[in-house]
């Protein structure tokens, strides 16, 4: 799917307000409220816009703690990476699991309340997990940036 000048503002105010009323984003865009409608629809269809989510403050819900930990499997065969990624996957503490290159297999964001806690969660659960060979983690002092706004690049997976 191509993306227009249009569907690129749209992207980028949903990236900032998605509770927006279709009137006030039609307005704002400069295009009539059904055809809004149509175009979010379309930019949903085709899984542009794959979800609407509440960013919420971790600490208000106590979550103070946050790790960066770098996971390295025992092996390197599909089968043994399908089963650490369908455990991650189950696991609430794991905000978000990257594959990646280098020493390590996997690179994990983690929320937990304290270091008790997360002493708790790499006792009982990371390195029971099969396959899993070494764990290093480091601990975020403090964000310094944090965004989950993407602005569209001017081309899109089939290269148009």
């Amino acid at each position: 799917m191509n993306l227009d000048e249009t569907d690129k503002k749209i992207l980028d105010i949903l990236q900032e307000d998605a509770r927006i009323t279709n009137v006030n984003l039609a307005s704002k865009v400069g295009i009539s409220p059904p055809a809004m409608l149509e175009r979010v629809k379309r930019l949903e269809k085709n899984h542009i816009i794959k979800k609407y989510v509440a960013l919420v403050d971790p600490v208000k819900i106590g979550k103070e703690t946050f790790a960066l930990v770098a996971v390295s499997l025992s092996m390197h065969q599909i089968s043994s990476i399908d089963v650490f990624t369908k455990a991650i996957n189950k696991l609430d503490e794991v905000l978000e699991c990257y594959h990646i290159t280098g020493e390590s297999d996997f690179l994990l964001k983690i929320a937990v309340k304290n270091i008790e806690e997360y002493e708790k969660f790499i006792l009982e659960k990371l390195t029971k997990m099969k396959g899993v060979n070494k764990i290093n983690t480091s601990f975020i002092l403090s964000t310094v940036k944090q965004n989950t706004k993407i602005k569209p690049g001017t081309f899109n997976k089939e290269g148009g």
